[in-house]
């Protein structure tokens, strides 16, 4: 279920093996510290999922939303979401996320990364963001497995985590002008 504007909407996703939605409460205390920064902002979504981090975002204000999900299925559903909610601002992109990293960077003030728990993808996805996907003082949401430990830049800095079960999940600053 969404909140902001769209309060209420219900996403239509697909049944896929792993896909494991951002939990009500653990999305209501994200954008609760991203309410001072939302609005206006320019997010990605990798490894999108069912796009409820996104859409949300969207519905909180967010002035773009890029949606990355590999598997066909689901970005079409993100798609059709997008539509039934007139969620202005979401483009959707069909592509492996690490695969459209490697392309040319736009930053974004906020961007969420809860790649497939098996993946072990964090790490990567971390350093493909450092090259030119973070705008200056950008926010990075992490979501990852209770006992993982992502490596990731220095210049990122903690600013609240939180658990909820076997699931972890942190919100950082990158520090403005440190590379």
């Amino acid at each position: 279920m969404i909140a902001g504007h769209l309060r209420g909407s219900r996403l239509t996703v697909p049944d896929r093996p792993g896909l494991r939605p951002t939990p009500n409460r653990v999305r209501e205390t994200l954008f609760n510290w991203l309410a001072p920064v939302i609005g206006g902002a320019r997010v990605l979504d990798l490894f999108a999922g069912t796009g409820a981090l996104a859409i949300e975002a969207l519905s909180r204000g967010a002035a773009a939303a890029t949606l990355v999900e590999r598997d066909p299925g689901l970005a079409a559903a993100l798609v059709a979401n997008l539509e039934r909610l007139k969620a202005s601002g979401g483009v959707v992109q069909s592509a492996d996320a690490m695969v459209w990293l490697a392309g040319a960077p736009r930053p974004h003030d906020i961007v969420f990364v809860d790649p497939p728990f098996a993946s072990g993808l964090w790490t990567p996805a971390a350093q493909a963001l450092d090259r030119g996907w973070l705008a200056p003082s950008a926010w990075v949401y992490l979501e990852a497995p209770a006992a993982a430990v992502p490596e990731l830049p220095s210049h990122w800095r903690m600013h609240r985590q939180g658990r909820a079960g076997a699931l972890q999940f942190a919100l950082y600053r990158v520090a403005a002008g440190i590379r």
